[in-house]
């Protein structure tokens, strides 16, 4: 009986894990408290929670990171991969990130962005912390690869800093992809702060004027327009953003009603679901609790600030321009959060006035940010791929 006891307390996943395991699980905890209790983004960081808190307490039972670090071949390896060996596959071959573009595409109308074309600079603008986080992790000792992982967080798009990541510094994935999730999840919290210090009340209080109404042909063409456009000029970028107008166009054709609603609901919960466990799985403690995640998750937040306000001052420059028709809170959106980032902008309006929606003005810089993260993200995989 003895025996079988020592056998068994050897077996245990006691024996197997160390301080930063724990540290870990504690981590996982407090990211099941946001996702279920404060409701931060729960469809992502439940899954990341949960891969979080299997990975460190199964150890090499459930992922093997270092067997990613240089391409993998199992057959050299001869071990059996476990389960989120497999998973991670679909993020390590850029099919997860790509798959929900497609659905963000089936889910969103790009009408507030055509009507608008000025939105673009909004979302342009909000780039501008993708730049500052790449000089900063530059000057912090990181490469250049991984400077451009991190400096991805900024453009607050989860798939794009997933796909970014998994090309060029896949050892910083757990890291940057928690990151860019967390703050994605804390929008609510963080702009609100930067939208009231560099907006007057004045300009908070503008109602904007309904924009014109788009048609189905300019709808149909318009992706397939931005498709041949970018696919041309930035070609690394053709999963990302060809994915993004494939969804797009399913929604607005009229003709593939099954496939925009299995995109938008059975294959972006099921994919969704695959992602964030398997992006959660690699936040291992051995490899995750290292001073450069502190200053990861530090360039992080600093990228997304500094993205909020490069939207902000655009929608400012343009609220004076147009003569005081465009309200600047929607320049907050061009981070490209989707919806979320729209819908704080439309909340903060209505704040300084109840009779003010600012959603669907919102909704333009918000799509135009998605494009210019994906864009941004060519820009880096060219230069560092």
């Amino acid at each position: 009986m003895l025996e079988v006891i020592k056998n068994l307390w050897e077996t245990s996943g006691f024996i197997m894990l160390d301080w930063r395991n724990y540290v870990m699980i504690l981590l996982s905890c407090v990211l099941f408290y946001l996702a279920i209790h404060k409701k931060f983004e729960p469809l992502l960081l439940l899954p990341i929670a949960f891969g979080m808190l299997l990975t460190n307490l199964a150890g090499e039972g459930v992922f093997h990171p270092e067997w990613f670090a240089n391409g993998i071949n199992w057959k050299e390896i001869g071990e059996e991969p476990g389960l989120f060996d497999i998973l991670y596959l679909g993020v390590k071959l850029d099919i997860f990130p790509c798959l929900v573009f497609m659905a963000v595409g089936a889910m969103t109308d790009f009408g507030p962005l055509i009507s608008r074309p000025s939105s673009l600079f909004m979302g342009a603008g909000a780039q501008f912390g993708i730049s500052c986080a790449f000089i900063g992790a530059t000057a912090l000792g990181f490469t250049g690869m991984q400077a451009a992982s991190i400096g991805i967080i900024g453009g607050a798009d989860g798939p794009t800093a997933i796909f970014v990541t998994s090309k060029l510094a896949p050892e910083l994935l757990g890291a940057i992809a928690i990151a860019a999730y967390s703050y994605m999840a804390l929008i609510p919290m963080i702009q609100p702060f930067f939208m009231t210090h560099l907006t007057t009340k004045k300009m908070r209080q503008v109602k904007m004027e309904q924009a014109r109404p788009v048609s189905k042909v300019e709808k149909i063409c318009f992706p397939v327009i931005v498709s041949v456009v970018c696919i041309l000029i930035l070609p690394s970028v053709a999963p990302l953003i060809g994915c993004l107008m494939l969804g797009n166009l399913f929604r607005e054709s009229g003709v593939t009603e099954r496939l925009s609603d299995t995109a938008q609901n059975a294959m972006c919960n099921i994919v969704t679901i695959f992602l964030g466990t398997s992006v959660g799985a690699t936040a291992v403690g051995t490899n995750f609790l290292k001073p450069q995640t502190l200053f990861i998750i530090g360039l992080g937040l600093a990228a997304f600030c500094l993205a909020t306000v490069g939207g902000l001052i655009i929608g400012v420059i343009m609220y004076y321009i147009s003569g005081g028709k465009i309200n600047p809170l929607i320049g907050s959106a061009g981070v490209s959060a989707v919806p979320m980032a729209a819908r704080v902008a439309n909340t903060v309006g209505q704040k300084e006035n109840p009779s003010n929606f600012l959603l669907m003005h919102a909704m333009g810089p918000n799509v135009a940010g998605v494009i210019g993260s994906a864009v941004a993200a060519g820009v880096l995989l060219s230069l560092f791929g």
